[in-house]
Formats: C-alpha cells, sequence, structure tokens
C-alpha cells in the first residue's frame, strides 16, 4: 500500500545516469515497435505481450492493425481470460473491506497473492493454450497474457513496463482501469485496488519473468507513442552498466497541505506546483531510475532495475535478508515556511503489518534535519506516559467535533537544529514541524502505513473533506512508554566517531554514528570533510545524501570514470558490488555526507 496516490506531473531531466549503453539499441516509437512485433508475428511466431497496470495499451493495439498490411495474425485480448467483475468483485471483498468506521476512507487493506490465475477462468485459460499450441501467428496482448499457465506457449514473450509515477497518472486522468474492473471508481478506490491486486500481482509476474530470463523484448511505455523496445539481453547490459557506478534515481514531487517550498526553489519546480510537501527521491517502490544513451533517456521502474540486478545491487546479506527487495526508502519532508506541521501519527510493527495487512515489513523511520527557520521543531514521543490517554480521549472528542485541541500540552518536541537525527521506531507518536526540510529514511517501504492521531482540523486539498484519521488502528500500535525522558535517552543524537583523519591538505575528516538503535536495523551516519574522503561498500550498499555542501564527486576507486556527481540533498545508490570509493568535494568549505547502511 503506497501513499503515492498524487504524483505531481513533472519529470525531473536533472536524475538521469549517463552510460555509453554501446551494447544497446532500442527500437524507438510506437511504429517501429510495432513493425517489429508484426514481423514475429509474419514469421508465424506466436506472441505474447503483458503489461504493468497502468500502461496505456491502446495506441499499440492501433498501430498494430495498422502496420499489419499482408500479415494474417490471430489477436486476443487477455481480458477475456477474466472472470466477469462482479465475481472478481465478491472474490476480492476480504483483501477490500468496507468498514468505514475503522477505516473511513477505505485507505487500507490485504495484500492479494493470488496472482492473474486468481480472476482468470481456467477453462478460458486451457482453450487458449490449446488454440496457442496448434496455431501460429497469434498474439494475446494484456494484463495477465503471461501468466504462467500460458508462458511456455508463446515463442516471443514481451514485458511493457511503465514507471509508478505514469501508472497512478494514467489511473488519475482515467486512461486506464483495474484488471478486470465494471464499476466507475473514485481514484482512491481504484488505487487501493491497485497497491493490493493489481499492482502485486504484475510485480511477482513481472519478477518471476526476468529471474527465469522469460522474456525476450522489454518495453519501456511512459509516453506511448514514444515508446521504446530492447531485447533482454540488452536490458540487462543497460542496468549492469547502471549498477557499476553511483547512481541516482529519478524522483517524484507530491503537493501536499503542509508542503513547503525549499526544495521548490532549489530544483527549480514548476511554478503551477502550489508547494512540494514530499520529495520521493528514493523510495523503491515508487521512484524509477534513467539510462541516458546518445542523449536520449530510457526510463524504467527502480524495482524492475532491482528485480533484475539483486546481489549485485544489494549485497548478498541484504538479498537473503530482504527477499530481493531493496530494504531502506528515502524521502525529504518539506514544511520549510509551510503554514503548519505533519499530521501527528505513528506507524506499525511487523506483527502488525502481517497479521492485518499481509505486507512484508515493520514501519521505522528516522529524521535528519537539513534545513530549519524560525521555530522548527520535531514532536517525538510523549511527554509522559498518562500523555498518551490524554491525548487520544482529546483526539476522538476532536475527531466528532471538530474542535482543535492543544497537542503541544502532551506531545514531546525536540528543538530542530541542522543535523539532528532523530530514529522513529514503529509506534511512536510523531511528526515534523514547521519550518523545515527533514530526510526521512524509513525500513522496508512495500506498503506504508501512517496512523494519523491527528491533522489540526485540516481539509484535503483533494477531496475538500477532514483529512482522515485512523485513531483505532493508531490507538493499537502505539507505545505510550516513550515518553521525554526516553526519547531523549533513545532516540536522538546516538552513536559518535568511529574512524577519523587528516587528508594530505591537513584538514581533517570524520566517520560518526549519528543513528543507531537496536529496533532499526539500519545504521545512520555522517561523512564530514574538506577535500575528500575514501569508503568501501565492503559488500552492502550505501545511500548517501548530500545534506550540507554545494557538490561532490562519488567514483569508484578501481575506476573512477564510474562516477556521479551530486548536488545539495542530491541522493545516490552505491551498489553493493562497486567495493572502494572516494568521495571528492567539488565546492567550497567542510560538506557533510549522510550515509545510511544496514548494520552486519
Amino acid at each position: 500500500m503506497s501513499f503515492m496516490f498524487h504524483p505531481y506531473p513533472y519529470v525531473d531531466h536533472e536524475a538521469v545516469n549517463v552510460i555509453s549503453g554501446e551494447h544497446v539499441k532500442p527500437v524507438r516509437g510506437v511504429i517501429a515497435v510495432a513493425k517489429k512485433i508484426m514481423a514475429l508475428l509474419s514469421e508465424g511466431k506466436n506472441v505474447g505481450i503483458d503489461a504493468y497496470p497502468g500502461a496505456d495499451l491502446r495506441i499499440l493495439r492501433n498501430v498494430l492493425r495498422q502496420v499489419s498490411g499482408s500479415t494474417v495474425y490471430t489477436c486476443v485480448d487477455a481480458a477475456s481470460l477474466l472472470k466477469d467483475a462482479d465475481a472478481i468483485e465478491e472474490m476480492l471483498l476480504p483483501y477490500l473491506p468496507e468498514d468505514r468506521e475503522e477505516d473511513p476512507v477505505l485507505l487500507y487493506g490485504r495484500r492479494y497473492e493470488g496472482g492473474y490465475a486468481g480472476l482468470q477462468v481456467p477453462e478460458k485459460v486451457m482453450d487458449l493454450k490449446n488454440r496457442l499450441q496448434a496455431g501460429r501467428g497469434m498474439l494475446v496482448i494484456g494484463q495477465g497474457a503471461l501468466t504462467a499457465e500460458l508462458q511456455s506457449s508463446y515463442d516471443i514473450r514481451i514485458w511493457v513496463d511503465v514507471t509508478p509515477r505514469t501508472a497512478a497518472l494514467n489511473f488519475k486522468y482515467g486512461h486506464v482501469r483495474n484488471v478486470g474492473g465494471g464499476k466507475d471508481l473514485p481514484y482512491s478506490l481504484l488505487m487501493r485496488r491497485n497497491y493490493y491486486v493489481d499492482f502485486e500481482n504484475a510485480i511477482a509476474l513481472r519478477w518471476q519473468l526476468i529471474r527465469d530470463e522469460n522474456i525476450q523484448y522489454y518495453i519501456t511505455a511512459d509516453v506511448p507513442e514514444e515508446m521504446q523496445m530492447v531485447t533482454f539481453a540488452e536490458m540487462k547490459s543497460m542496468f549492469t552498466e547502471l549498477c557499476s557506478a553511483p547512481f541516482r534515481c529519478r524522483p517524484v514531487y507530491l503537493e501536499g497541505v503542509w508542503g513547503g517550498f525549499y526544495i521548490y526553489n532549489l530544483r527549480h519546480l514548476p511554478k503551477e506546483m502550489k508547494n512540494c510537501a514530499w520529495v520521493f527521491d528514493m523510495i523503491p517502490m515508487e521512484v524509477s531510475i534513467v539510462a541516458k544513451m546518445d542523449g536520449k533517456e530510457f526510463e524504467a521502474p527502480f524495482f524492475t532495475f532491482v528485480q533484475a540486478m539483486g546481489e549485485k545491487l544489494l549485497g548478498h546479506q541484504a538479498y537473503e535478508q530482504f527477499g530481493g527487495y531493496f530494504p531502506i526508502r528515502f524521502n525529504y519532508d518539506d514544511t520549510y515556511h509551510a503554514n503548519g506541521n505533519m499530521s501527528i501519527q505513528c506507524h506499525p510493527d511487523a506483527a502488525y503489518v502481517m497479521k492485518n495487512h499481509n505486507e512484508l515489513g515493520r514501519q521505522d523511520e528516522s529524521y535528519y534535519v537539513c534545513v530549519t527557520a524560525q521555530g522548527a521543531k520535531t514532536y517525538l514521543g510523549f511527554k509522559e506516559e498518562n500523555s498518551c490517554d490524554a491525548f487520544f480521549a482529546e483526539a476522538r472528542k476532536a475527531e466528532k467535533t471538530h474542535e482543535l485541541i492543544e497537542y503541544e500540552k502532551y506531545i514531546n518536541a525536540v528543538p530542530s537544529v541542522p543535523g539532528t537525527q532523530v530514529m522513529i521506531p514503529a509506534g511512536t507518536v510523531h511528526a515534523s514541524g514547521r519550518n523545515q526540510v527533514i530526510l526521512e529514511i524509513g525500513s522496508l517501504t512495500v506498503g506504508s502505513y501512517t496512523y494519523k492521531l491527528y491533522d489540526y482540523q485540516r481539509i484535503d486539498p483533494q477531496t475538500g473533506m477532514p483529512r482522515p484519521i485512523h485513531l483505532k488502528m493508531g490507538s493499537r500500535v502505539i507505545h505510550p512508554e516513550r515518553t521525554a525522558e526516553w526519547v531523549r535517552e533513545n532516540l536522538v543524537n546516538h552513536g559518535g566517531v568511529i574512524r577519523e583523519g587528516v587528508d594530505a591538505n591537513g584538514h581533517p575528516w570524520k566517520e560518526e554514528v549519528v543513528g543507531e538503535h537496536d529496533l532499526l536495523y539500519f545504521s545512520l551516519r555522517h561523512l564530514i570533510f574538506w577535500d575528500r574522503v575514501e569508503d568501501d561498500t565492503d559488500g552492502l550498499f550505501h545511500v548517501l545524501a548530500l545534506v550540507d555542501g554545494e557538490k561532490v564527486r562519488i567514483a569508484s576507486v578501481e575506476d573512477p570514470s564510474k562516477s556521479y556527481v551530486l548536488h545539495s540533498l542530491d541522493i545516490a545508490v552505491i551498489p553493493a558490488s562497486l567495493g572502494k570509493y572516494t568521495i571528492e568535494n567539488l565546492g567550497i568549505g567542510s560538506v557533510t555526507v549522510h550515509k545510511t547502511l544496514l548494520k552486519r
């Protein structure tokens, strides 16, 4: 379950990775792609084309008909294999419950694991399988075309991908619908169905196809008219080159009721944006990765890249421990010169998430304070242990009366200054206050569960209704014993210097732990230096953010040409396989690079 319902329709062309791509020759443009597919059909090959939900296949279907010429082929819409819409809806009710007392806006559900096979009529699938085995020159296209039962019946298997940003926007603008969906649903319910069913089915199928090397062609199709097709071998070659150097993902930007203006100005975001509340700089299930070859971009979902690269990207420990998922997420929360705080909230632990949502992972977080203005503070923990009950009592009353409450009577506040690191284990009440930019680092986020406890009676700009509150869910996971004293002793700026030295120019450098806790499986570090510092992945990926400074270059020691230049607040991933690398200051004065890695 994600929180990216409303990405802003903006593509950040600064966040690209230039590669040679010498062994990659994409087929570019829908007409050229359609002609290539038609050529395969004209050879009598059976072709299956499956796609990530949100991919708009209408133009490809139309162009295939237009370029068919004298080619005789049979086209089957994979939607014809599905159960009827009412049967699918009834089958999915346990996964998409409609309890508005528990979940006022029907935001949450349970992860469905039945795959496309669970949505299809077995007899129809078997009939199509027999037809494919008996015939030649057949095209099956649509979600579920490459279901396991049919894969071996094709000569050519093709996967069409779109980024999560584009998928969300295509659903929002009505270009696409849920798989087998019959009713016209509100956008929020379309996306709930996606996150618990459709996206999950596609991710699992794509993973299996990549793992088994069971696709021959890969298409990226954010802009259908400009889609690009490469062979599977070319895709792996391109991803391998990306994974041989530090790289940056393409962020997604979101407006919000508490959104600020620091990153809005720093990254020159579109003037039409109201503000910038969230910057999804490196949320693995939400961002994309861009390879720029010969001046042209090839953009793919980052998680497709993760699925293809596996241990080379993550390292053996991370790959085994987290089943191939990228286990840490990174985003910026910007309330700088905004009109208020983030909501007072909490998150669930692993047992609650698995039992109630059938999702992987607990939801721990941390905040690193990057930029502040007057009065900035971070809310963390209760003032006293009895503050929890008093706060929940007032919050329940306010939910009905819509009155403002004096939340600062109950919620502890930590003064925010740049460099402050706080940790937020699951179940800890917290909020980022107004007038700051926070680097938020969280645990494995296949789904996201933010239980808002109080939101200052604000109106959701998307719905025009009060923002949803989840006091019942929050009360089940909250830890009232995490008071101001406990927070001070456990969660704020904990660590110390682990290595230090003097560089060739006589300038000091050091690496220090700024946040570690037994409840968090990652370590939060600082690298502070003037000229350059050396580090080593030692078989585990690192993630670096330039939190204080103008510009740095990160480069492999073995091959310095494998490098990436970070600007202020940019984030880079250092693949586990890179080994030793240097960070060189390209600006003036000392710099601070925030480093996150898994604890061993």
